[in-house]
């Protein structure tokens, strides 16, 4: 640990011997692992939330008479306000702290998601949508940087891919319980249920979060394990001030930026359009709908726990950062190209199976790319960027709802969309290569003392 000998607690050993220690005998604690299962729920009931609309949307559209184009509106409401909050609650969290910034974003997020229970036109439903897009989005930038704050380097990877597997267990969660409660208690309650979820959630997080050298249930051994990649630049960074026009000087910020505005509407046409697919090509109807969407949830949830620990599998065996990262993404991205072949499947579980395989490898790509943030940046700057990125993908994901509903109203095809889908994560992979050739961390307090 470069010498360091400064305590972490009063009376105890250095960081460096208590991480050479920690190493040796592996007996760390594992208290941050109730952390990521914390982060895992509030990620699962995120999706759950925003899921419900999509696994209702043929049988409330029908009932409601929207048109392709009215469910495409409101999508891109929730997109767009998806897009505007990430851009702000990444900073709001790095300022506020994950514990309060997070408890005030579901506390939004749940209100909004049982309003759709009362709404009846399309732009009812769409303001309804776009506050529920607004406590939303700082779910990542708050899970991103927490997995910062818990998580030495060498585990993140594989901490973002479990948290973020509970993306895939809300959206298997939701069209298992919502065509059940739907067909039970009516179409407008299965908005009010997950509401429960949220609450419960909320009461856990305050009772239970505190910063890891604030718990009372973190050793000292832990503590210097979670510190044990750079103790000393870690305690400069966290002092530097963020700054927007000061990340967005630097290639790495971009490169981020660039990699989920590309690859985003990918997740989001398959989050939203998916069960209208199902139903407009194989004729599947709201019960039907769920076995289907099930068995491709769940081949994203395996993903984004794969895509995690193979970046970790490469670096316990000698790979650098920086090729394990590309490298498991390369496989990823690879992994997503059959997704063309969809539009010419006549039989429904040969096409869900090159869904699932593109929902899956999306799901391991995202866990690594969320991580290199954490990678270049320290755990101060870790929710700005993150809300940056996450901006400039949802801000892509809300114009391509838009298009993707005027292509369908006049072409009643979804080839194009398969296509353009099977080759973005390539593309956005050697955008970030030619940006990012090393994944070099930035020195935000070298920025600080430079002039403006």
């Amino acid at each position: 640990m470069r010498g360091c000998s400064t305590s972490i607690r009063g009376g105890s050993p250095s960081v460096a011997s208590e991480s050479q220690s920690a190493r040796e005998s592996g007996g760390v604690g594992r208290y941050r692992w109730r952390i990521c299962a914390l982060l895992f729920w509030a990620t699962t009931v995120n999706y759950i939330d925003r899921m419900v609309l999509g696994v209702l949307a043929p049988t409330l559209g029908h009932a409601l008479g929207w048109t392709q184009e009215d469910y495409g509106y409101i999508v891109a409401a929730f997109q767009g306000a998806y897009a505007i909050g990430l851009l702000f609650s990444g900073r709001l969290i790095d300022k506020l702290g994950t514990r309060i910034g997070y408890a005030i974003s579901i506390a939004v997020w749940s209100v909004a998601a049982m309003s759709q229970s009362v709404a009846h036109t399309v732009l009812e439903f769409a303001a309804a949508r776009f506050v529920l897009g607004l406590g939303e989005s700082a779910n990542f930038p708050a899970a991103v940087k927490t997995v910062a704050e818990w998580f030495p380097r060498r585990e993140r990877a594989f901490a973002t891919g479990l948290f973020n597997a509970g993306s895939n267990i809300g959206a298997i969660v939701a069209p298992l319980m919502v065509p059940v409660v739907a067909t039970l208690w009516g179409l407008r309650s299965a908005f009010v249920f997950p509401g429960v979820l949220d609450l419960a959630w909320l009461v856990v997080w305050l009772a239970v979060y505190r910063s890891p050298q604030e718990h009372p249930r973190v050793s000292a051994r832990e503590l210097a394990y979670i510190r044990s990649d750079d103790p000393v630049g870690a305690a400069r960074q966290s002092a530097v001030r963020v700054r927007w026009r000061k990340l967005l000087r630097h290639r790495q910020t971009w490169a981020f930026v660039v990699g989920k505005f590309l690859t985003d509407p990918v997740w989001w046409f398959l989050l939203f359009w998916l069960p209208k697919y199902l139903h407009h090509r194989f004729g599947l109807d709201l019960l039907a709908l769920g076995p289907p969407l099930v068995v491709v949830y769940v081949m994203a949830d395996g993903g984004s726990v794969a895509g995690g620990w193979l970046a970790g599998w490469m670096m316990r065996r000698g790979w650098s950062p920086n090729l394990a990262r590309k490298g498991a993404m390369l496989v990823c991205a690879l992994a997503v190209t059959p997704v063309v072949l969809t539009p010419f499947v006549h039989h429904l579980w040969p096409a869900v199976g090159l869904i699932g395989l593109a929902a899956a490898a999306h799901q391991g790509w995202s866990a690594n790319l969320f991580t290199t943030t954490s990678d270049l940046y320290p755990s101060a700057a870790v929710g700005s960027v993150v809300g940056l990125g996450g901006f400039a993908g949802a801000l892509s994901g809300a114009f391509v709802s838009t298009a993707v509903g005027f292509l369908l109203q006049e072409t009643n095809s979804y080839a194009l969309l398969f296509i353009l889908a099977g080759g973005m994560y390539l593309t956005a992979l050697a955008i970030i290569q030619l940006l990012v050739p090393r994944l070099t961390p930035v020195d935000l307090a070298a920025d600080s003392a430079a002039p403006a």
